[in-house]
């Protein structure tokens, strides 16, 4: 038993650009599109990125609880930490906040906490573009919950939305020292860059063959027999499926309980994320089941890049030099929002072909 080691189409966003003290603020509505505090963190990692100051007035208004919540506060306290930034308004709860960075990210070893289970994943992924763009080396470890329910799982993150960041010229890897689950948490996620990236265009509109599908299926602090059935009725219904897989059972302990499996599917220019969390009274199988439904419904679709990853691409894509563009197998709410916060930073065409779910960057 392995142990823990440590909108519409071309509906313009509602900003405006204003002049403070400290130069350009732009100033964007946190209730527009999906409303939820993706806006926030894309905000603020292309404030870091850009040296843009940026205000962000009725945060998560979309949401059940509105306003910030600790992942976002943390998110936020971080990217201001690499970028010596002065903030206002960055406190749970808070619906307003002004985030006014220095010129230039500052390379460096980082340690940050939630202090909950919140997604340590959505903290990463908000300084480790700016980070990795830097001059010089960082290390990131972030505390907190790394297998979150409406979060990138850490798996995600490592094998999914990583690897296609180094095909872009992004050095980065990412390792999860310890699991954290809810509500206890206790998880920790680490990250190292290289720096001195340069983001390169990618064309994914065509995913190529598939070559393999790889995961693991998790028991923490659970019974050994969880994880491998799990496993087992994955491998069983991908039994006649054309390509290698391999999905392994992993048995592990950390100060917080759960189960789940963590699946992604390689082609030759194409990648996509399959993971499901267990919940109490769900049987092991059915665990398993519900993730191999959403990837042969992925694989069906001849799409290159998964829903989510497709809505994590578009920062990438914006800022790299030379064309971009990807299919994909669902045009959600959350890349129509993302892509108008990122229209706020980056004079770039980006171009929506609703009828191939084709995105384009000019």
């Amino acid at each position: 038993m392995e142990k823990c080691r440590g909108d519409p189409v071309g509906r313009p966003y509602p900003n405006d650009t204003t002049k403070s003290g400290l130069g350009i603020v732009i100033t964007l509505d946190g209730s527009h599109g999906e409303g939820g505090g993706q806006i926030v963190r894309t905000a603020i990692t292309l404030s870091c990125i850009t040296g843009t100051a940026v205000a962000i007035t009725n945060i998560r208004a979309g949401r059940k609880t509105d306003g910030l919540r600790p992942q976002h506060v943390t998110a936020i306290r971080a990217a201001a930490a690499i970028s010596h930034a002065e903030v206002r308004g960055v406190e749970v709860g808070s619906k307003s906040i002004l985030f006014e960075p220095d010129e230039h990210v500052r390379a460096g070893k980082y340690e940050w906490s939630v202090g909950t289970a919140g997604a340590t994943t959505l903290v990463l992924q908000t300084v480790l573009l700016p980070l990795a763009l830097a001059a010089g080396e960082s290390t990131i470890q972030i505390h907190g919950g790394t297998h979150v329910p409406n979060s990138p799982a850490g798996h995600y993150v490592r094998d999914v939305y990583v690897p296609v960041l180094l095909s872009m010229g992004i050095d980065a890897q990412v390792y999860m020292n310890c699991y954290g689950w809810t509500p206890e948490g206790g998880g920790t996620i680490e990250a190292q860059t290289a720096g001195n990236g340069e983001l390169i265009g990618l064309d994914k509109r065509e995913r190529g063959r598939i070559e393999r599908v790889f995961g693991t299926a998790i028991g923490c602090n659970l019974p050994s027999h969880i994880p491998q059935r799990i496993a087992n009725r994955a491998v069983n219904l991908l039994g006649e499926f054309d390509a290698p897989v391999d999905i392994r059972p992993q048995r592990t302990r950390s100060i917080s309980t759960g189960a789940g499996i963590f699946l992604a599917a390689e082609y030759t220019n194409g990648r996509g994320g399959f993971g499901v969390i267990g919940r109490k009274g769900m049987p092991s199988e059915a665990v398993a089941e519900k993730a191999i439904t959403s990837l042969l419904q992925f694989h069906d679709s001849s799409a290159a890049v998964d829903r989510h990853l497709a809505d994590q691409l578009i920062l990438p894509m914006a800022l790299a030099s030379g064309e971009s563009a990807f299919t994909t197998d669902d045009l959600t709410s959350h890349l129509y929002t993302n892509i108008n916060t990122v229209r706020a930073f980056v004079d770039r065409p980006i171009k929506i072909d609703e009828s191939t779910r084709t995105v384009t960057f000019g």
